[in-house]
């Protein structure tokens, strides 16, 4: 009862199998690449939200303590935070002058207006740092799919004069 079965019996159903993977794998490998260039694309906005983030909290911290022995002659504390965020982010690689930067009152019935952190009304009140740079400084890819688009960081802080020393 045992058939041999021949070569030739064999090869027709090889054959058509072949085609059905090649009509299965041009059908799912575009969607396949969408999805990692999409996740790319996620990654770079993610990174790009963190290092945005980032400097906000650390000109935050600058702005919240004691910069009278740091703000360079001539420069207001409000320049000063703001060239530190450009700087912060040129060093990470991000074209720090295409970020727009806004230093805000957090607090009472001015908010929304520029705070002038070297008034000593301001003094323990709340400000807002914000930071927006657009999408396609970011992208890996020259498409038009996320242009027109923004990333965006803010953090609310309270101005200060803390001092480490005495």
């Amino acid at each position: 009862m045992n058939r041999i079965i021949s070569k030739s019996q064999i090869q027709p159903e090889l054959n058509d199998r072949r085609g059905a993977a090649l009509v299965e794998f041009a059908i799912i490998a575009p969607v396949f690449m969408f999805l990692i260039l999409g996740m790319v694309e996620m990654g770079n906005a993610l990174e790009a939200t963190t290092q945005l983030s980032a400097a906000l909290r650390e000109a935050g911290r600058l702005a919240s303590m004691d910069w009278s022995e740091i703000v360079p002659e001539g420069e207001s504390p409000n320049e000063k935070v703001i060239r530190d965020i450009r700087n912060f982010l040129k060093a990470g690689g991000y074209p720090g002058d295409d970020i727009t930067i806004t230093l805000t009152s957090a607090d009472g019935n001015d908010v929304g207006q520029t705070f002038d952190l070297a008034n000593p009304a301001n003094e323990r009140r709340l400000f807002k740092l914000e930071a927006t740079i657009p999408f396609e400084q970011v992208s890996t890819f020259p498409h038009g799919l996320m242009n027109g688009r923004n990333i965006n960081a803010r953090i609310v802080m309270r101005a200060g004069r803390i001092s480490l020393m005495n």
